[in-house]
């Protein structure tokens, strides 16, 4: 299991690079389109929003797992006891739970692009609104980990970048 996770992390970790290159490479050429130096093709400003959304779907369990998505656990971690682990579980759970409910309006949304194209690279939409579909595939993944490896192994469930705070 530990072995899929840290697979699952290289991937996503590649991936969201992968996508910012993306991202940067367009915009770059926008920029040298509207300095003058070349003309400024009309398919990098579609390019950029779907490297941009490519990068939310590959990032965001990256970032539920570093502890860097959005989490409000100021009143949680100021609990006595063991009230702060079992509302971190609490949490991964229903994380979790939610994104399995989004998974068919998700895919819903996905195959509904078949049927279009893009205006500007002719590219078929289904495959850009995937983008949501492996937004909330990875970040189910993320979340049902912790709370695996919670229960199992009985870890404390704070993300990566909060335990080195707390642990230094």
């Amino acid at each position: 299991m530990l072995k899929l996770a840290t697979s699952l992390v290289w991937f996503t970790r590649a991936a969201t690079g992968i996508a910012f290159a993306v991202l940067m490479g367009a915009v770059v050429i926008q920029v040298l389109g509207r300095s003058g130096l070349t003309s400024s093709p009309v398919w990098t400003e579609e390019l950029t929003r779907y490297a941009l959304l490519f990068l939310a779907a590959f990032g965001t369990g990256l970032s539920f797992r570093s502890g860097d998505l959005v989490n409000v656990d100021i009143i949680s971690e100021s609990l006595p006891g063991r009230w702060p682990w079992l509302l971190r579980l609490f949490g991964a759970i229903v994380t979790a739970l939610m994104c399995a409910v989004l998974l068919v309006p998700a895919w819903k949304y996905t195959s509904i692009g078949a049927m279009q194209t893009s205006p500007a690279l002719g590219w078929r939409m289904d495959l850009i609104h995937v983008s949501m579909l492996l937004l909330i595939v990875f970040l189910m993944l993320f979340a049902t980990a912790r709370a695996v490896f919670m229960i199992l192994t009985g870890s404390d469930g704070l993300p990566e970048n909060r335990v080195q705070e707390l642990h230094p």
